[in-house]
């Protein structure tokens, strides 16, 4: 790697303390772009690059009928990108100010119905043994916590608080959070703690969560998981983790939900991301009204 490049990643990952997952969208991001420059402009240096060359690569990818929501986030890539450059040094002024971002449409999360995640604990079925037991408690801790697939993964015996009904979640950024629970799953956290010693020999004791083998669950598990309950009782199009994290949301908004309070349980950095959930409130305030309203 590229010396320069190799500075910016590791700001990216130790500085910024970004996700491997965000990491590599930036990469992914920085290396369509200069394979672009290359082909069309040919090699060059940081310091030539012109705005006119970052409206070409956007143009060329509005063309590929790549989404305004796609297409900004590339803009915000190149922009963190040579905003380091600007401040190491390496060059004088950044191509980007002369960017405009697309205007993208608000693209509203997907939830289930309170009906749904009712059906969802109360009519399936869960396997009998342990990949039921998992896989419901999975289902539980999403829903109960909104907390992300990561989050849920790395979830550490010693971070849950039984006496205090809390879990500590270590989020984007190493940033802690603490989540209060319901004393249902306080229960079902302490006999899944139980059963897990009961069942095997050898575990990984360390994480609350673990396979069938007694190891640490990934990702997809999780995800493959979560899809295939979800596809047992909604229609929606998107079945994942995040979902549930919506879920979440939305319904403690539904009801009342102080919006900051939401966002200090989600684990947002600021208002504008947990907002969107009042648009969901705003889209069944109108429904409400559309059905009870005489004149509506």
């Amino acid at each position: 790697m590229n010396p320069l490049i190799l500075s910016f990643h590791n700001y990216l990952k130790f500085q910024k303390r970004y996700s491997e997952h965000t990491v590599r969208s930036y990469s992914d991001d920085r290396v369509s772009f200069f394979q672009y420059l290359q082909s069309v402009f040919g090699t060059t240096d940081l310091k030539e690059i012109q705005p006119a060359y970052i409206r070409s690569w956007l143009a060329s990818l509005k063309d590929q009928s790549v989404s305004s929501r796609s297409i900004n986030r590339k803009i915000s890539t190149l922009k963190s990108f040579f905003k380091f450059y600007l401040k190491s040094g390496e060059i004088s002024a950044s191509p980007m100010g002369k960017i405009i971002s697309p205007k993208s449409g608000q693209r509203l999360p997907s939830f289930l119905k309170e009906e749904d995640v009712e059906d969802l604990f109360s009519r399936i079925v869960f396997p009998e043994g342990w990949k039921g037991e998992t896989d419901r408690l999975i289902l539980r801790l999403f829903y109960n916590t909104g907390m992300r697939l990561s989050e849920l993964i790395n979830i550490r015996e010693n971070q849950v608080d039984f006496s205090k009904r809390q879990i500590k979640v270590l989020g984007k950024g190493n940033k802690e959070r603490v989540i209060p629970v319901s004393p249902e799953l306080v229960k079902e956290m302490k006999t899944y703690q139980q059963d897990k010693r009961k069942i095997f020999e050898k575990f990984d004791d360390t994480h609350l969560l673990v396979t069938q083998k007694g190891g640490k669950l990934y990702q997809g598990y999780v995800y493959q998981a979560v899809k295939h309950y979800l596809n047992e009782v909604t229609s929606l199009k998107k079945k994942s983790p995040h979902v549930m994290r919506h879920t979440f949301a939305t319904h403690l908004m539904n009801h009342g939900a102080d919006l900051n309070s939401v966002k200090e349980l989600l684990g947002h950095a600021s208002l504008a991301a947990t907002q969107v959930y009042t648009h969901n409130t705003i889209e069944k305030l109108k429904d409400v009204h559309q059905k009870a309203h005489p004149k509506a």
